[in-house]
C-alpha cells in the first residue's frame, strides 16, 4: 500500500501491474477497502495497469471530519491520477465509487476513455434517506445498520453461508465518520444533467437482487449516454463480482476488449 498526500488528506492506494499497460482504475462502493477488488483481478486480461484506491473516510485514507462533498471526492480521485500521471483510463466505479466515475467523466475528459458504471446511477436515493441513515450510524455505529446493508448487498443465499462473513467485517470496520462524511456527499449528489451530456464508451452493470441501487436505476442512469449498454447479472446483489465473480470478469473483459482498451 503507498500513501499519496495532498494539502491535509492521504490517500492509500495500490498501483499494480505494467507501467506502460492500459489503465484501470477501481472506485470503491461505501463501507469497502482496496481488498473489495482482490479476487476480481486475476480474473482479468493481463497486461493492465491497476490502480486501487481507499476513497477518503475509508481504509488505510485519512479519516476527515464529515460531511464530504462529492465534488472533494471526485478531486481526491483527479489528484491521485494527475500524480501517477495517467491518460485515457477506463474507470470502472461502484456505487458511490460510480457517482466519483461519472463526476470525473464530465470534469476530465483526458483523464476518462470509458466508463464501467456498476450497481451505481446518477442519483441514489432520497435525502432523508441518508439523512436517517447518517443519524442511526451516529447514534449506534455501524453495527446498528449493519442487517439492513448485508441485506441490500447480498442475495439470501449468500448472506446464510459463511462467505459474508469477511464482508460484514469489512463494513464493520469502516471508521463511522468516513461513512458519514461520504453518506452525506450521495446525498447532495444529483447527476442526470452532467451525466446526460457524456459521450464516451460506457457500460452499466446490475446485480439482480441489489437493494441499493436495482437494476431499473442502473439502466436508468446509463441510458442517458448515447451508444451505452447494461449487463444485468443474475443471482447476484450490490455487489456482484463478489457473488458471480467469473461473470462479473467477462462482462468487464469483454467491455474493454470492444473498445480496444486490450
Amino acid at each position: 500500500m503507498t500513501q499519496f498526500t495532498d494539502g491535509d488528506v492521504s490517500i492509500a492506494y495500490r498501483d499494480e501491474g505494467p507501467q506502460t499497460g492500459p489503465v484501470l482504475v477501481f472506485a470503491n462502493s461505501l463501507g469497502t477497502t482496496i481488498a473489495l477488488w482482490d479476487d476480481l483481478l486475476p480474473r482479468l486480461p493481463g497486461g493492465l495497469r491497476t490502480i486501487r484506491y481507499d476513497m477518503r473516510g475509508h481504509g488505510a485514507s485519512t479519516i476527515s471530519s464529515a460531511p464530504y462533498s462529492m465534488g472533494t471526492l471526485i478531486r481526491d480521485l483527479e489528484r491521485l491520477l494527475d500524480y501517477l500521471d495517467v491518460r485515457e483510463c477506463v474507470v470502472l466505479g461502484l456505487s458511490i465509487g460510480g457517482m466519483v466515475a461519472q463526476g470525473l467523466a464530465t470534469k476530465r475528459l483526458d483523464l476518462v476513455r470509458g466508463l464501467i458504471l456498476s450497481n451505481t446511477a446518477a442519483k441514489i436515493g432520497q435525502p432523508k434517506m441518508w439523512q436517517d441513515r447518517i443519524a442511526a450510524v451516529e447514534a449506534g455505529g455501524l453495527n446498528a445498520i449493519a442487517d439492513g446493508i448485508m441485506e441490500k448487498w447480498f442475495t439470501r443465499s449468500f448472506r446464510d453461508s459463511p462467505a459474508i462473513g469477511p464482508w460484514r467485517k469489512m463494513f464493520l470496520e469502516t471508521a463511522a465518520e468516513g461513512y458519514c462524511g461520504c453518506s452525506a456527499a450521495i446525498a447532495g449528489t444529483d447527476f442526470y444533467t452532467p451525466t446526460s451530456g457524456l459521450r464516451l464508451p460506457t457500460i452499466g452493470i446490475a446485480g439482480s437482487d441489489d437493494g441499493s441501487t436495482p437494476p431499473d436505476l442502473v439502466r436508468e442512469t446509463v441510458d442517458l449516454i448515447p451508444g451505452s449498454r447494461f449487463e444485468l447479472i443474475r443471482r447476484a446483489g450490490h455487489l456482484p463480482h463478489i457473488e458471480q465473480p467469473d461473470r462479473y470478469a467477462e462482462v468487464v473483459s469483454s467491455f474493454l476488449k470492444e473498445i480496444g482498451h486490450v
